[in-house]
């Protein structure tokens, strides 16, 4: 594994997931529901050091959705407020069924997220068939959107390799490790250790990030800014500080998240740093 020394200098991208499909006010008043607060909340994020918005919409009632309408409403609000900052929607499927998952795709966000297996979840299964994944990365690919690979178990990131290897999947692959999801890979330091050694071995010029569910978040936050990657925070994954405290806000997890990259002397990646790291296409004014 990476020593201090290694990573220190190396620009740390945080990722901030402000919603998610799961979280309400009884949970969390902080989680932002409506497309003002999603906004508001993503800002107060970018301004901790945010560069990349990982975005979920919900309907009037609350319940989670894939109307492109309200993407693409949420991704003109960020685009306002929070100049350069990266946009990914997610194609999750807690938010809709089938092709529906990715109806956004053609307002042509930065990046989308995409599930390249199934896997089990807490009181279900979370369905990605393969003639699924095949439609939604081709939509990418037709939209010049980069994936992020949420990758919940390792024939995940083995999947994913192979379809960038294939040509299948657009722009450079960016695999992102989600540990702690009840029935779904814990987090497991010797696996994440496994994890970024195959990221290493099988695809060098990869990038990787990790996030960690629950009171995992902070852990697998500082194993991955530990380890050289990159990490993802906020409301969708966590809504505790500690067991005892609520987050206030998507913010101060980002704050926390920035508090580690300080401690292993790793700077948090502006957006524009975070575009040339990830391949984006830069931002129109240059942020």
């Amino acid at each position: 594994m990476a020593t201090r020394t290694d990573v220190a200098g190396n620009p740390c991208i945080l990722c901030v997931a402000i919603t998610g499909s799961v979280p309400t006010k009884a949970d969390n008043p902080a989680v932002p529901i409506t497309l003002s607060e999603q906004i508001e909340s993503t800002h107060a994020a970018f301004e901790a050091g945010a560069a990349i918005a990982h975005c979920h919409v919900r309907a009037e009632d609350g319940t989670p959705t894939s109307d492109p309408e309200r993407f693409a409403r949420l991704g003109e609000g960020i685009a306002r407020h929070c100049p350069g900052m990266i946009v990914q929607f997610s194609t999750g499927g807690r938010s809709g069924a089938g092709q529906a998952r990715g109806g956004m795709l053609p307002l042509r966000p930065d990046m989308a997220s995409l599930s390249v297996g199934s896997n089990n979840f807490p009181t279900r299964v979370y369905e990605n068939p393969p003639d699924l994944i095949t439609w939604l990365a081709a939509e990418m690919r037709t939209h010049e959107i980069v994936p992020e690979i949420e990758a919940f178990d390792l024939s995940h990131i083995l999947h994913a390799i192979r379809l960038h290897e294939e040509g299948a999947l657009y722009g450079r692959l960016y695999v992102q490790f989600v540990m702690g999801v009840k029935n779904a890979m814990p987090a497991d330091r010797e696996v994440f250790d496994f994890y970024v050694r195959i990221m290493r071995t099988r695809a060098p010029e990869a990038n990787w990030c990790a996030a960690g569910i629950g009171p995992n978040q902070i852990v697998v936050n500082e194993w991955a800014i530990a380890a050289g990657g990159h990490t993802r925070t906020g409301l969708e994954d966590n809504v505790r500080l500690d067991r005892a405290t609520l987050a206030p806000s998507n913010a101060a997890l980002v704050q926390r998240a920035a508090d580690i990259c300080e401690r292993y002397e790793r700077p948090v990646a502006s957006p524009a740093q975070a575009r040339a790291i990830l391949g984006l296409r830069p931002c129109l004014d240059g942020s």
